[in-house]
């Protein structure tokens, strides 16, 4: 089995000396572990951020891409491995979202139910819109990116940034649109969908339909104001509802008990 290094895998944005959880964050697509970098300072000083960094982008920029969602979350899985001391939660953004159930799904089938399944900006996976925009041309790809929201996308307004991030981007809209599961199997984490109420991306009856992946009782939706990537200007108040619900904890066994 190859062994992946989990500090390069994961940035931890406050070390947490003797944490009681770990929130594992996984980015959208084009996205870095930079989004959450404010975070800690926004949640309980017992839980430690692992905020995932995907390769081909900022300092794994000279790494092959990954566009395959099996592939990713084998290698996630992998080098989570030393972090699994302490009950864990996963939060998703955008394609993120659909990596952290896959994520779950791994967990659970090892025995680690994750405390809470946290997903965002994403459609439940047996519901979302089928494209091919990972084919399209790269003028495409960005009006695309563009449609969703404002978030820093004056990059490809430079040649030099724009020849350095398409190729992540491009492999992350290959990985998301070659992940159809018709049926997707539930988990038994409590899932919480976030979304913006004016996300294009986002009907809201298939947002809803992460219910079915949950079991009975164990589902919420949030909105907030904004697009796709309502997140940013919002971070303060969903940080504040993912603290509360991580601080109730969800009710299930975890084998570090």
């Amino acid at each position: 089995m190859t062994t992946y290094d989990a500090k390069k895998w994961f940035r931890v944005h406050r070390r947490v000396a003797d944490p009681r959880l770990r929130l594992v964050c996984l980015p959208h697509a084009g996205g870095t572990a930079q989004l959450f970098h404010t975070w800690p300072a926004l949640l309980p000083e017992d839980v430690e951020v692992l905020a995932v960094r995907y390769p081909g982008r900022q300092d794994r920029l000279a790494e092959d891409c990954v566009d395959d969602m099996a592939t990713l979350v084998d290698m996630i899985e992998e080098a989570l491995e030393p972090w699994l001391d302490r009950p864990l939660a996963l939060f998703g953004h955008s394609m993120g979202a659909c990596v952290a159930y896959e994520l779950a799904l791994r967990l659970e089938a090892r025995g680690i139910v994750p405390q809470h399944l946290l997903v965002s900006a994403h459609e439940a996976p047996q519901r979302a819109e089928r494209m091919a925009l990972h084919r399209a041309d790269d003028e495409t790809l960005i009006t695309r990116v563009r449609h969703l929201g404002d978030l820093h996308s004056e990059v490809y307004d430079i040649p030099e940034l724009r020849d350095l991030l398409l190729p992540a981007l491009r492999a992350d809209y290959r990985l998301i649109e070659g992940y159809q599961p018709s049926h997707p199997t539930p988990v038994r984490a409590p899932i919480t969908a976030y979304v913006g109420q004016d996300d294009p991306s986002c009907l809201l009856d298939h947002v809803l339909a992460w219910s079915e992946l949950a079991a009975p009782g164990r589902f919420e939706l949030r909105s907030f104001p904004g697009d796709h990537f309502y997140l940013t200007p919002r971070e303060a108040e969903v940080v504040a509802d993912m603290a509360a619900r991580l601080a109730r904890g969800s009710g299930t066994d975890h084998p570090w008990q």
